[in-house]
Parts: structure tokens; C-alpha cells; sequence
């Protein structure tokens, strides 16, 4: 394996400057596919993501594997779905041993690694594994830089944001409904650490081939944004979602004493940090072009995850509502496209990684369970995959659509997890199908109509077949249970350590 990266390193060379050499991927965190300006959103101010699909692809369609944070990440690292990696909750530690990343698979290519900001590898053994990454800036070195640093202090005058006590705290307070800002002023944001550590490795990799993550920890709530961001959205000018009674069943109890202001300013307050973000997202950008690695290297700008923006009367991602599970998307290879494209196929995270080989003409990863989707830079009209597949372990609940259909099953064993109870108990087994074509806002299941029971049994075929061909081992027993009594068994986490839902 030496011997090829030396062979491959050699061959591409680092002065062939037309020729994708280097890979940046940023990741945000919680950033719903409505909130940038490429994405249709008129009152959002995203310039640099902007910038970014003005010279990329932009995917249209792209969906997260998993609506919560570490089981996305390692998704996305892994090319493997989450139950496939062994981390569908969220604090699972990242098993080293059963997963091969991108970022182990390029250092052994003669590719030099990095990772800035949030990982949410949750690894507790000592040494901590590397999972390919030669340098690792996590957010502890943020907290103890900002200790070291000279700031002027904010004036008491200023109304800043206080601790972070989700669900201790009612939710407008650890949602930011008053729009509030943390008490530090710009450079000394956390958005701004992780731009500045990135640029460094950027200075320190720029005559070697390169693969740096930035894992910005905005626009996840409490929605964090410096003082000098104050008071750029007005809340009375957010738009809500209505929402619709199907909803009401399963809204948290944690918001439903949320007024209408409170939401608008949640709103307010989330544009803000995604703006603020942006900012940053532009200062890498900048660094690629005055180090002139502009034109050698691929950018992949994404969240981990899509975000409800009071959509379906919520402020969460658990759930399978596109919202929550769809994000943004765009890729930027050098200079090679010219001008802005954008695409409707339907594509996964766990094609990512794949993609990002093929585009670099680099061995491929066998251990990945996506699909490259290179092609669809040159021909964006193509068709992507047939089905795209999500989970979310911790209320036992799986998605699957076409495109057209989504049906999401789940045992509703439990009332939802992680502090977003209803109060009103577990729902028992749910079977719901949407027409995205006709109900694109996801508000009327239609599983019991009798015309769609032809597609719903395909859909928990596609959804079974998933499962059965990715799943690392299946007890004999379960090659006699039922439809849905597989789908239940499917649907039970087994990361180690996990106790939810097993028995």
C-alpha cells in the first residue's frame, strides 16, 4: 500500500494545477436546505455559500443518513450507513477497529489529514484514536485559546446569551428566542478559531496533497452569534410554518408553550449564526485563492443534517420530515465547471465519500456502501440513486423514498427520545407514506388509502433489502419473522453501550 501512495503521489504530482489534488470539506451543524440564499431563501444572507454554487454543483436532493449529529458524521466519513459504522445514537463511540474512513484511506495514499472543530467522535479510551487524521484541532483547544486571549470585555449594557441548559431551561431561553448574543466579539467567536486553524493548515499542506474537515459548530442552537451580529434580522420579518393537526400528536411538550414570538425570534436568532457562519465559510475560501490552491482543489460545502425551523410545529431534527433530513449540498471541483449548476437527482450522504475518490482518480474504498455520483457534474439532468435511506435509531424509526413516495416506519415503542417527549405516551407501530409530489410539505399520510398499498409493500421492500445487504450480521431467527417484525427488529440500536430499545 506505501508503494501505491508513492506511485500515485508521484504520478499526479503537485505542480499539475488543473489536475483535483486536494479535498476541504465543511460541515455545518443543524443547517436546514431553506436557509441559504442559494437555496431560495431571500431573507437569509449566505454570500459565500452563495459564492460557493455560483462555481459548483448544488444538489437539490441530498439527503443525511441520520437526523442526529455522530451518526451523520461518521456516515458521511465512512461512506457506510450508520448502523453499518455502529453509531446510530448520539453519544456511541466511533468504533475504530470496523470502519475504515476516507481520511485513513487518503493519509495511506501520501495525503496529508485534518480535522478542525466538532467531530463527535465520542472516543473515552486513552490513546484517543486519530481515525486517519494526522492533525485534530477539537473544540476543547477553542475554550482554552479563548482563556489565553486579551479580550476587551462586552459591556454590561449589552444583553448577551446565557449558560446553554437545554431542557433544563424552557426552550425559548436555550433556543435564543430574545436573539441574543454571546458575550465575546467577533474574532474571538468560535466560528473564527476554526477558520483560523484551518487557514493554517492550509499554509502548513499547500505543497502537498491535503485533506482538511471543518466542523463548524454553528448554526446549532443556542444559536450562537458575537455581539457585532446583534440585531441584523428583524424577528417580526421570519415567515412560520402552519404546520398541520397530524402534527399536533407528536409536538414535544418542550414547545408547545411557544408563542409565535418566540418563534420568530428563534428564527431571527438561527439566520443570524448561519450568516455569521457564512462569514467564516468565506475567509477559507479566500485562503484557498491567495494560497492558489483554487484551481487543484475540490470543495464540499454541507450540513450534517437538515433542521425544522418551526416547521411541523418544531424546533428539532429527530425526525424524517425532509426538513430535518435534507441539507445543503454543493461541490466546487477547482475551477472546472465555470459557472453554477444544480441538480435534482436523488443522492445520500454515504455517497459523498465515493464521490470525492472518483473525482480525485484515487483507488476506491471498498468498505463503502454509497455510490459515486461524479457524473452528475457533467451531466446534472442524470439520474441519481433509485432510493435513498435514513435512520434514527433512538425512536426506533426508519425513512425511505424514491423521490416521489417516502414511507417511514417506526415501532413507537417509546415516546421520543432525548428530551423531546409528547407526554402523550408511545404511539405503537406507525406506517406512514407521503406523496412529495402532491403533499411536498409532508402533512397527510396517505398508507391507508387502498390504491397505495402496492407502493407502500415496495417501499418496505426497498427498506428490508437496505437493511438485509448492509447489516453486518443477521441472526438466523429472523429469516422467519414477518415484514414487520424484521422492520422491527431493524429498527433497535446495537451500538455498544446502547441500552434503548434492547431487551
Amino acid at each position: 500500500m506505501a508503494f501505491l501512495a508513492l506511485f500515485i503521489t508521484s504520478c499526479r504530482g503537485v505542480s499539475e494545477k488543473s489536475e483535483l489534488q486536494n479535498v476541504i470539506i465543511i460541515i455545518a451543524d443543524d443547517h436546514a436546505v431553506t436557509a441559504a440564499g442559494c437555496y431560495g431563501n431571500n431573507i437569509i444572507r449566505t454570500p459565500n455559500i452563495d459564492r460557493l454554487a455560483e462555481g459548483g454543483l448544488l444538489f437539490e436532493n441530498a439527503y443525511s443518513n441520520a437526523p442526529v449529529c455522530s451518526a451523520s458524521r461518521q456516515s458521511i466519513l465512512t461512506g457506510k450507513y450508520p448502523h453499518a459504522t455502529g453509531v446510530t445514537l448520539l453519544t456511541t463511540s466511533f468504533p475504530d477497529t470496523s470502519n475504515i474512513t476516507l481520511a485513513e484511506h487518503l493519509r495511506e495514499l501520501g495525503y496529508s489529514t485534518g480535522v478542525v472543530g466538532k467531530t463527535h467522535f465520542n472516543n473515552r479510551t486513552d490513546p484517543l484514536p486519530d481515525h486517519g487524521f494526522s492533525s485534530v484541532v477539537p473544540h476543547g483547544q477553542y475554550r482554552q485559546w479563548l482563556k489565553d486571549q486579551d479580550m476587551q470585555p462586552v459591556p454590561d449594557t449589552v444583553d448577551v446569551l446565557p449558560p446553554w441548559k437545554p431542557f433544563r431551561d424552557p426552550a425559548r431561553v436555550w433556543l435564543n428566542a430574545d436573539v441574543l448574543p454571546t458575550a465575546v466579539r467577533e474574532e474571538f467567536g468560535s466560528a473564527a478559531f476554526d477558520a483560523m486553524k484551518a487557514v493554517e493548515f492550509l499554509r502548513q499542506n499547500r505543497d502537498t496533497s491535503f485533506f482538511l474537515i471543518v466542523g463548524f459548530h454553528e448554526p446549532h442552537s443556542p444559536f450562537n452569534f458575537p455581539v457585532e451580529y446583534a440585531s441584523r434580522y428583524d424577528p417580526a420579518d421570519m415567515q412560520l410554518p402552519q404546520g398541520s393537526p397530524e402534527d399536533d400528536r407528536f409536538v414535544p411538550a418542550i414547545f408547545r408553550d411557544l408563542t409565535d414570538e418566540d418563534k420568530r425570534g428563534i428564527i431571527a436568532s438561527y439566520y443570524t449564526s448561519t450568516e455569521y457562519m457564512d462569514h467564516y465559510v468565506g475567509e477559507i475560501l479566500d485562503a484557498t485563492e491567495n494560497l492558489g490552491l483554487d484551481e487543484n482543489t475540490l470543495i464540499v460545502y454541507m450540513g450534517d443534517q437538515g433542521y425544522l425551523l418551526g416547521d411541523h410545529k418544531r424546533f428539532e431534527k429527530h425526525t424524517m420530515w425532509d426538513p430535518a433530513i435534507k441539507a445543503p449540498l454543493i461541490m466546487r471541483p477547482g475551477n472546472q465547471l465555470g459557472k453554477g449548476i444544480r441538480t435534482e437527482a436523488l443522492v445520500q450522504f454515504i455517497d459523498i465519500a465515493p464521490t470525492i475518490l472518483e473525482l480525485l482518480d484515487l483507488p476506491f474504498l471498498e468498505t463503502v456502501q454509497g455510490k459515486s455520483k461524479s457524473y452528475l457534474l457533467d451531466h446534472p439532468d442524470a439520474v441519481g440513486n433509485d432510493y435513498v435511506f435514513a435512520e434514527f435509531l433512538e425512536d426506533n424509526k426508519a425513512m425511505i423514498t424514491d423521490g416521489r413516495w417516502k414511507y417511514i416506519y417506526t415501532t413507537g415503542k417509546y415516546d421520543l427520545g432525548q428530551g423531546y417527549e409528547t407526554g402523550e405516551g408511545p404511539s405503537g407501530i406507525l406506517h406512514r407514506l407521503y406523496d412529495l409530489k402532491n403533499d411536498p410539505e409532508e402533512s397527510v399520510d396517505v398508507s391507508g388509502i387502498p390504491a397505495n398499498k402496492l407502493i407502500l409493500s415496495n417501499l418496505q421492500n426497498e427498506m428490508l433489502r437496505i437493511f438485509q445487504e448492509t447489516y453486518s450480521s443477521i441472526p438466523a431467527a429472523v429469516d422467519s419473522m414477518t415484514i414487520e417484525e424484521k422492520l422491527a427488529w431493524f429498527c433497535v440500536p446495537r451500538d455498544v453501550g446502547s441500552q434503548r430499545g434492547v431487551e
